[in-house]
């Protein structure tokens, strides 16, 4: 009899325990050489346009391993994430920089899509840094804008804990209230006012995507408490739960979504705006990143 918990990727539980492993052994293989790089306290994943907050890393070392070069992992095309990890220090302290990410509307599942990001939680990193690009659903919000995520709604239609759970990586009924963590955010507050730039804070909601929103469901997404939309990093805050970890994110404000533009988005308005926002963020960053080592 077939087992009706079978997903149709076929990577859960068992299986999904094994890659996460073998993703991990293979991180932690080229990291040794390199002392604490194979223990990371922390770790960023970058969002489209993002790639600037690698800089933040000390001069030396920066160890570069390319997504298609860890089992199981899979490799991103989407334009604006380069496709990398990058292991190095903040003040000091081993961080991993996760340059790209994968998303589910590549055809990925969300166990997959996160799968490089458990496997670095594996190694030890105990805070998680997410970063998104996303439309604005704020009226208040103008493009170039970073908001401060200070809670989520998951819309994508998936969840990465689905299938038998990992005992070994959380427990079946994460709780998500306060997901994101408190005392990150006023660190994070903090670090704006003396850096001078101007947080927004807000609700962000995840879609599936690759389309971007009908005017229609910005009116929807708006009365359901959302402040920015976009297609990602839901996920990857469940995992990081799920995980036990100390979780921090962003979302740059790259067009406004709230239903009154003549035109919609595009990606290369999106990548564009990004940069203005990174810029602001990376400043941000370069102030806190340092505290939290």
């Amino acid at each position: 009899m077939p087992d009706l918990r079978s997903l149709s990727d076929g990577i859960y539980g068992d299986e999904l325990d094994r890659r996460i492993g073998a993703a991990a052994d293979a991180i932690r293989t080229r990291l040794t050489p390199h002392g604490d790089l194979a223990v990371p306290r922390f770790v960023a994943v970058l969002g489209s346009g993002l790639g600037g907050v690698v800089e933040l890393l000390d001069p030396d070392p920066r160890i570069v391993i390319p997504y298609g070069e860890i089992p199981g992992v899979p490799v991103v095309e989407v334009a604006g994430h380069a496709g990398q990890l990058v292991a190095g220090r903040v003040a000091g302290t081993p961080a991993i920089v996760l340059s790209g990410r994968a998303h589910a509307y590549e055809g990925y599942s969300h166990r997959e899509a996160t799968l490089l990001l458990r496997a670095v939680l594996d190694l030890g990193a105990d805070t998680v840094l997410l970063t998104n690009a996303a439309g604005g659903l704020n009226p208040a919000f103008d493009a170039g804008d970073v908001m401060l995520i200070t809670d989520h709604i998951n819309l994508s239609g998936e969840n990465p804990l689905l299938g038998p759970n990992i005992d070994r990586l959380g427990p079946r009924f994460p709780p998500m209230t306060d997901a994101y963590d408190p005392a990150l955010r006023d660190a994070a507050l903090e670090a704006a006012g003396r850096t001078g730039v101007e947080l927004r804070q807000g609700v962000y909601v995840m879609l599936s995507g690759p389309a971007y929103e009908t005017r229609a469901e910005m009116r929807m997404l708006r009365q359901l408490g959302a402040d920015a939309v976009g297609m990602s990093t839901a996920h990857e805050a469940i995992v990081a739960r799920h995980a036990g970890r100390r979780l921090l994110a962003f979302s740059l404000i790259t067009n406004t979504a709230t239903g009154e533009e003549e035109e919609g988005a595009n990606h290369e308005e999106v990548i564009e705006m990004g940069r203005v926002g990174a810029a602001r963020l990376v400043t941000v960053l370069g102030d806190l990143l340092p505290r939290l080592a």
